[in-house]
């Protein structure tokens, strides 16, 4: 657990640094996606970091646009 706490303050800290929506958006997608997939359902934090990181970085490239 303490491994996929340090990733996700990685992927939070690259989002806050990152002038594009669109790795913002996966950064920001990828960490709530990872925290929503490992407390619900099976835990299986890397599917929701996959699906979330899809879906930010689709909503940060049209918040760019």
């Amino acid at each position: 657990m303490t491994g996929l706490k340090t990733i996700l303050a990685a992927m939070v800290a690259a989002a806050a640094l990152a002038g594009c929506g669109t790795v913002a958006g996966a950064a920001l997608g990828g960490a709530a996606g990872a925290a929503i997939g490992n407390n619900t359902g099976d835990g299986d934090a890397e599917r929701g970091a996959i699906i979330g990181g899809a879906a930010g970085a689709i909503a940060g490239t049209v918040a760019d646009h």
